[in-house]
């Protein structure tokens, strides 16, 4: 099931254009703990929050794909709860279609132990737990405030994933504002 299509459109403004070939597949989401907070990767050198994920080694299933992304990038084992659906990205500028693969999962027992990347180790990132409103918060601030091409598909993706999470677990919570 397709969630959301971000093109250039959602960007940069005109109408949607859409790309025929995959460049990229990743598998990413959202990790719950108990209390129902959720962990966001912060780069303090960026000042960006965003979901944990990454891409997919070849062969590898996509469920397999987002444990292991949590366990690198948070340090936590956990277990899948919810397939939320795939979004595509479809960035023109840069000729790159990604396609995400989306999960919801609770965290089993962390130890804190990551192996995060090379860039990943470049920006500091680390993750913090924080409530579905202050991730929501977060969010919004960095889509008003980033201005960089390929990061704002980023936040518009991991916010509509964000979004998505709690409208399942969290159904009486409002999402948006209506005028």
């Amino acid at each position: 099931m397709l969630i959301r299509r971000i093109t250039d459109s959602d960007i940069l403004g005109g109408a949607p254009e859409f790309m025929d070939a995959v460049s990229r597949y990743g598998s990413r989401g959202v990790l719950v703990d108990d209390m129902l907070n959720v962990a966001m990767m912060y780069m303090p050198k960026i000042n960006l929050y965003k979901l944990p994920g990454g891409g997919i080694d070849e062969g590898e299933n996509i469920r397999d794909a987002f444990l292991r992304e949590l366990k690198e990038e948070t340090g936590y084992e956990a277990e899948i709860i919810h397939e939320l659906g795939g979004i595509e990205e479809h960035k023109n500028k840069n000729n790159f279609m990604q396609y995400s693969y989306c999960f919801i999962a609770k965290a089993i027992k962390g130890n804190g132990n990551t192996m995060l990347t090379e860039s990943e180790s470049q920006l500091d990132m680390t993750m913090e737990w924080m409530t579905f409103e202050k991730a929501l918060e977060v969010m919004d601030y960095a889509e008003i405030n980033c201005v960089d091409y390929s990061t704002r598909f980023m936040i518009v993706r991991d916010k509509t994933i964000l979004e998505k999470a709690i409208n399942l677990l969290i159904p009486d919570f409002v999402t948006s504002v209506i005028d």
